[in-house]
């Protein structure tokens, strides 16, 4: 029988449903990234088409030709302007402000047919590096509230140039969904004078059926209520707010699990398109008790559609038991 289940922190609804159960072979979708182009932008030697880089991480001239392993440029189309005022300002009932932001886009490497998780150890905690280092600097800026680190990993999930890159963009406001994450953490602290996420962490952990790998800082798990199938979380040991304050020792440890949980997917089922998210609290929310960052991995494997969109209720059709079970089962 179908099942509704409720997620602990945002009290979102997913319905697990049992009944059209989809196992990693029945998932059909594109593998192919975006077609490459003439002249791909992202890579060496092409650096004159894109903005000027806002920050590089630089290497010996390596087998791709390149003087940087890792490069942050200003994204070329960006949706926000970092030039200007907000001006918020009514307009009759509604509220208006200029597009005031950032939107940089972070080339994790040189190589153009890169994967993440393939990437040398180093070389992925140098990426986690500028990942927190670009959020960390925007933070200055008093215009700016909130940033969102996240990877689309296939032209299915919203890439659109075949070299791997993550974006990062700061607002001016804190989005609701982010926002209805804090107030589903705070309002968890408030009546059980715990932290959510150690509770998540303890239950996980003992229960064990939905638990994919545990290295002691850091456990990836399928979430209970998972919106989408194979979706996995990785959540810190270690309270943190922000992912702006974690040291280079904890970036290691993320990149084994990232390294693993990515791997897994990969493997398992077949170069899936999929979101990477890291879920950081807004800029001026250094230390509170009753949040911490998290990464969230989501395959595209399936559509998004009316009742979704309705409702708020999302129809997975893997329970994340079953995905778990099966990403504990993929090994090298």
């Amino acid at each position: 029988m179908p099942e509704l289940r409720r997620d602990p922190i945002t009290h979102r609804w997913a319905i697990i449903a049992t009944e059209r159960a989809m196992r990693p072979k029945d998932f059909k979708f594109d593998h192919a990234r975006p077609p490459k182009g003439r002249a791909c932008p992202f890579c060496p030697g092409h650096e004159q088409l894109t903005p000027p880089a806002i920050t590089t991480v630089p290497v010996g001239r390596g087998p791709h030709g390149a003087d940087w392993q890792v490069r942050v440029v200003p994204n070329k189309f960006p949706a926000l302007r970092i030039e200007g005022e907000t001006e918020k300002r009514p307009e009759g009932v509604y509220d208006r402000m200029n597009g005031i932001g950032a939107h940089e886009v972070i080339i994790e490497s040189p190589d153009h047919d890169f994967k993440l998780h393939q990437l040398p150890r180093d070389h992925l905690v140098a990426a986690l590096e500028t990942y927190r280092d670009r959020m960390k600097d925007l933070q200055g800026d008093a215009r700016l509230k909130f940033s969102l680190l996240f990877r689309n990993h296939g032209e299915a999930a919203g890439a659109s140039i075949a070299h791997g890159h993550a974006q990062l963009i700061a607002l001016p406001v804190v989005p609701a969904q982010s926002q209805e994450l804090l107030d589903g953490a705070k309002r968890y602290w408030d009546f059980h004078e715990r932290n959510v996420f150690d509770d998540i962490i303890r239950q996980e952990v003992e229960d064990g059926r939905r638990l994919i790998y545990d290295n002691g800082d850091f456990v990836l798990v399928a979430p209970y209520a998972s919106r989408f199938p194979f979706e996995v979380w990785i959540v810190p040991r270690a309270h943190g707010t922000r992912f702006e304050t974690t040291s280079r020792r904890t970036l290691d440890k993320l990149a084994e699990v990232l390294t693993l949980g990515l791997d897994r997917l990969d493997r398992g089922l077949g170069d899936p398109p999929y979101n990477f998210i890291i879920q950081s609290a807004p800029y001026g929310l250094d230390d509170v008790p009753w949040y911490r960052w998290h990464v969230v991995i989501m395959p595209t494997l399936t559509r998004v559609a009316g009742f979704e969109w309705g409702t708020g209720f999302y129809i997975n059709p893997t329970a994340p038991e079953e995905a778990a079970e099966f990403l504990r089962s993929v090994r090298g």
